[in-house]
């Protein structure tokens, strides 16, 4: 499943507020993005209790109970979970997960919210949701029955609102900080072999990882921060975070490089430093130099006489790196007119790059 149109968390909730009370919703997601988590908030929001099912684990007698003998006939008794007397918000997560047979049990659960005899308490609110197919995770597929009995809406990761639901959960300084510089790092895409990837839950997980450790940085070795950051997010955002935190030692560097009182780091061990400051050094020309050269000031003038200078420094010391300052693979280029005089003032550069 994918549409066309995706929703951003606060979204969701407001989606969730209006629709779910009168038609069930179903969150698709890629895992970890926090589709669980903000069904809860909705739940604790709206003041109802909120009530699990997971789909991977369900049997259909799960669902519809088990036979009783009534009198000369039988009726099926709804499991106590889901038979409540008052209204609640019914999660079942991993929806897409169950067999074909558990999906035909929900139907009149999510349809007209009963199951046999049982209806659910007036006000109660189904929501269902799942990952998709290309995430690599255990789906099958939802019947066209099950798809047109819900309203549909695709989940995304905003960096701007999750942190500020880490600031008010209070995750470790450190990934709140480092997600506030990359942003781009809070959400990877599954990959396609067994390893670790970046998530808000994995994010999340290091924070928790890092608490107990203690929330200084001298109480996390760095062997056993590489560890962790390894150990929860994609290799190569963990390799960028744990340059972000030895450069938390000395945060003022690129300002210091850029004034001419420190150099680029050149220790091949300190490699991942010099990375992750040539990264901090594009984001701030992207940031600062204008799109139009006649927009120029005495400061942007005088950063670009620094950036030119320095980008050649680094290029003397790894001409991959400085090739990445000046690159446009991410999407984001720098002004046409600074291009133009880095290829006239250093062509060395732009041809090994091409």
């Amino acid at each position: 499943m994918n549409l066309p149109y995706t929703v951003t968390q606060n979204e969701l909730s407001d989606l969730l507020l209006n629709i779910s009370p009168k038609r069930p919703v179903f969150i698709w997601g890629a895992p970890g993005i926090g589709k669980s988590a903000l069904v809860q908030k909705f739940a604790d929001d709206v003041g109802m209790e909120c009530v699990s099912l997971l789909g991977s684990q369900l049997a259909p007698e799960d669902i519809i109970g088990i036979p009783q003998i009534d009198g000369e006939t039988s009726r099926f008794m709804p499991p106590k979970m889901i038979a409540r007397k008052e209204p609640y918000v019914l999660f079942l997560d991993e929806l897409n997960a169950c067999s074909q047979e558990v999906q035909k049990a929900f139907y009149s659960l999510i349809h007209e919210r009963r199951i046999g005899e049982y209806h659910l308490p007036a006000g109660s609110v189904v929501i269902g949701a799942g990952n998709r197919s290309q995430d690599g995770a255990i789906v099958k597929t939802m019947s066209t029955a099950l798809i047109n009995r819900m309203f549909h809406v695709q989940l995304i990761a905003d960096p701007e609102q999750w942190l500020q639901w880490a600031y008010d959960e209070g995750l470790h300084p450190w990934i709140t900080d480092y997600i506030t510089q990359r942003p781009d790092h809070l959400f990877s895409e599954p990959p396609k072999t067994e390893e670790p990837y970046s998530t808000p839950r994995s994010w999340h997980m290091l924070s928790d990882a890092l608490k107990e450790y203690g929330a200084g940085e001298k109480t996390v070795p760095e062997n056993i921060l590489r560890v962790l950051a390894y150990g929860c997010i994609s290799a190569r955002h963990a390799g960028m975070f744990i340059a972000f935190i030895k450069q938390i030692k000395n945060k003022d560097l690129l300002s210091e490089i850029i004034k001419g009182n420190a150099k680029f780091p050149s220790d091949p061990a300190d490699r991942d430093v010099l990375y992750f400051t040539a990264q901090s050094f594009r984001a701030r020309l992207l940031l600062e130099l204008p799109r139009d050269k006649q927009d120029l000031d005495r400061t942007t003038q005088q950063l670009t006489h620094r950036a030119k200078a320095l980008i050649k420094d680094l290029s003397h010391i790894n001409l991959e790196i400085a090739q990445m300052v000046v690159s446009s693979d991410d999407d984001k280029v720098l002004p046409e007119w600074f291009m133009v005089e880095i290829v006239r003032d250093l062509p060395r550069l732009v041809k090994n790059g091409g």
